[in-house]
């Protein structure tokens, strides 16, 4: 009956992991590019009570006697699903379709990637303007580099991005011709793997593979970008309540095993009585 406690125990504590998942799911339902989150579990060790050979009379036994110690938390995995495309006012609002991830530069210089696409135009010093995120993040581009434009030489809001990523600039006849600037986009052999930080970037670790440019890898299959359209999160709030019911239970379940095995030692203790 100690043992069922502490089995029980064990189901609280995961359902509760599940439950804080998919609040967090839930609290994200409008973050840009948001993917939601599964939580995983795993069995514990089990207990073997009798061995396949403990009869009465010596013969040997085809089954053991097992019982499980309970559960844990093995993962909490987000799913990359496409979420939809929504039409957005700014002209620097980007939207993958496809597998592909932006690519910025945090402040300490190492390279993040995400699939919020909601970037701005900022003064770079001197005559540069730089792409980058809400926080202040460039972009980068194929080649590794942050996105620049010359502001004598260029005007930000008569720029363009067609579906290759390629930033273009209207010509004499207003014709729009790409300037030789390419936003990148990465791809990675198990995204499931990237590390998530906050603002709804990611690490690339072992787990993930290294980031592969679909400029320069011809086996991708290649990403498109939407300008003035942003990625809405792919949480489904339907499926989330369902899946907060069903946590719900199993949590109510657990503690009912507590309560039913704390009745039972209970009752042995008074029996002396």
């Amino acid at each position: 009956m100690v043992r069922s406690l502490w089995s029980a125990a064990t189901g609280m504590i995961a359902q509760q992991t599940n439950v804080d998942t998919i609040a967090n799911n839930l609290a994200n339902v409008n973050t840009t590019g948001y993917k939601s989150e599964v939580a995983e579990f795993k069995s514990l060790l089990y207990q073997t009570t009798q061995t396949e050979t403990t009869s009465a009379n010596g013969e040997n036994k085809p089954i053991s006697a097992q019982v499980g110690l309970g559960v844990r938390n093995s993962a909490i995995t987000s799913v990359f699903k496409q979420g939809a495309l929504l039409a957005s006012t700014s002209d620097t609002a980007f939207a993958i379709e496809g597998d592909g991830f932006f690519a910025v530069r945090t402040e300490d210089g190492k390279i993040n990637y995400t699939r919020n696409g909601n970037f701005n135009f900022n003064t770079g010093g001197g005559n540069t303007l730089i792409l980058s995120t809400s926080d202040g993040l460039p972009v980068i581009d194929t080649n590794g580099r942050p996105i620049s434009i010359n502001t004598t030489q260029y005007v930000a809001n008569k720029i363009t991005v067609n579906a290759d990523g390629n930033l273009c600039y209207p010509d004499e006849s207003n014709n729009p011709q790409p300037i030789g600037i390419k936003i990148g986009l990465y791809q990675f052999n198990n995204p499931s793997g990237l590390e998530k930080t906050s603002d709804t970037l990611y690490i690339a670790t072992a787990a993930s593979g290294a980031a592969m440019n679909e400029n320069t890898n011809n086996n991708l299959t290649k990403s498109k970008i939407r300008q003035g359209y942003l990625e809405g999160s792919s949480v489904q709030v339907v499926d989330e309540m369902v899946n907060m019911i069903v946590a719900q239970r199993a949590y109510e379940m657990n503690s009912k095993a507590i309560t039913t095995s704390d009745q039972m030692m209970e009752l042995a203790n008074n029996l002396k009585r």
